[in-house]
């Protein structure tokens, strides 16, 4: 694959994936909430459901909703195995944008139709869960296939390091987008055609399209190229053979737990404690560039390891700060100091994004330099399966009971997103030197 050089390119590359991660936000966090109108204050139903009642049986969605996470959760591992071993005389990436690409978009187009009107019937939940699972085997084969290429479009860990901090960057942009602006035209506009007014957005996904430039795969391991694919199972097991990424695997599972726990549950959280989530995300999400900007100095300065702790320890103070301010300060007090929250949590969260797609992308290089084997997209397969057990149990179980409880068990949500952080910080001490000593300049103080 040709590389890309300078970092316009290399932005223009990153900010790729942001149309297509916007989607599956909509479907995630607002059109499968809109099926079912039970819970929503009446005078929010004409914008924030369908059609301002049930559509859906509600026992078998709980059903089809858990077997298509399921399958989202299955898919990443042959997804991953099907791009790296692509054979075409495109090559194999662009091939399996388009497959996965297209099929999304008619999955989401199609969501937004309504079979039957009427109510709550088995058609539109058989309906509406078929699509879900469709939408999310072909959202998972378009973004495996995209981070694989964080690999193989740049040369350096420099380069892989600049193009992931600015794909951390667009993740805090649709963020604002889907939590904040999604949010406020729900007071005037119906779901439906606020996901239609989204839906544009997934056009960014076209950029690799142009951007990468790819030999033909057809005969890859019979040609004097270094690199080689290898089937599912050969590249499961190089995949797991390597210590240093399954040692990350650990540690970024409690990592993402504490993040998906924070993010599943932000509306029950502040609805719990009387902040106000516009403001607090707000401050937590605006400083993001600033904060990658010191992030990358310390590991410029004194290598991966320093940076990531300093990134947990920054994470903990401020899920710990919130938990306190909502829990114990008095509702004059709270704006002021819950934005404060905000701001500590801001030096963390885009960091913390940046390593999901820093750390596999270049264990994977390595791996590819020493044996040959191509196979980026299973790294991020594998990661995709951990941080799904990982958001399963932060919000499928922990949120749940936290739910179930009261409302005054959910205030200690953040809390147990300190908690999960302090945990995955202890872990890191088991993480190889290597690892640690990443990104760390020649010349800089050793840690």
């Amino acid at each position: 694959m040709k590389k890309i050089k300078g970092k316009p390119k290399l932005m223009l590359y990153a900010l790729s994936g942001m149309g297509a991660n916007m989607l599956n936000l909509m479907v995630g966090s607002y059109l499968c909430s809109a099926l079912i109108a039970s819970g929503f204050a009446e005078k929010v139903l004409p914008y924030q459901t369908y059609v301002g009642k049930d559509l859906v049986i509600a026992g078998i969605w709980a059903v089809f909703s858990l077997v298509a996470r399921i399958i989202d959760g299955i898919v990443d591992i042959p997804m991953a195995s099907f791009t790296d071993r692509l054979k075409s005389k495109y090559g194999r990436r662009r091939p399996s944008l388009i497959i996965g690409l297209v099929p999304m978009i008619i999955a989401y187009v199609l969501f937004l139709a309504v079979p039957n009107k009427g109510g709550a019937t088995l058609l539109n939940t058989v309906y509406y869960g078929v699509l879900l699972s469709v939408f999310y085997v072909f959202y998972t084969l378009t973004m495996v296939t995209y981070y694989a290429t964080y690999t193989e479009i740049v040369e350096t860990e420099r380069e892989r390091t600049t193009i992931s901090n600015t794909k951390s960057f667009f993740d805090i942009v649709y963020f604002i987008l889907g939590y904040v602006v999604v949010r406020m035209m729900l007071n005037s506009m119906n779901i439906r055609l606020v996901a239609l007014m989204v839906l544009p957005l997934v056009l960014t996904m076209l950029i690799p399209l142009f951007i990468i430039k790819e030999e033909s795969s057809l005969n890859i391991d019979n040609s004097d190229n270094s690199s080689r694919s290898v089937n599912l199972f050969t590249s499961i097991k190089y995949t797991f053979k390597n210590r240093t990424f399954i040692l990350w695997m650990i540690v970024y599972a409690f990592m993402t737990f504490s993040v998906q726990l924070f993010l599943g549950g932000i509306n029950e959280y502040f609805a719990s404690v009387g902040m106000n989530m516009m403001f607090v995300m707000m401050s937590a999400f605006a400083p993001v560039p600033f904060a990658l900007l010191l992030y990358n100095s310390i590991k410029r300065k004194y290598g991966f390891g320093t940076a990531f702790r300093y990134t947990l320890i920054t994470y903990t103070v401020g899920m710990a700060a919130m938990f306190l301010v909502g829990k114990f300060t008095a509702d004059s007090q709270k704006l002021i100091l819950s934005i404060v929250t905000g701001l500590i949590s801001s030096l963390a969260i885009g960091s913390m994004f940046a390593v999901a797609y820093s750390v596999p992308s270049q264990l994977a290089a390595e791996e590819q330099e020493k044996t040959g084997v191509t196979n980026s997209a299973m790294y991020f397969a594998v990661q995709g399966l951990f941080a799904g057990v990982a958001s399963g149990l932060a919000t499928g179980v922990v949120l749940t009971v936290l739910k179930k409880i009261g409302v005054n068990a959910v205030s200690y949500m953040t809390l147990i997103c300190a908690i999960g952080t302090v945990v995955a910080f202890a872990l890191t001490f088991i993480l190889p030197k290597k690892l640690m000593e990443m990104g760390r300049e020649a010349g800089a103080p050793r840690t």
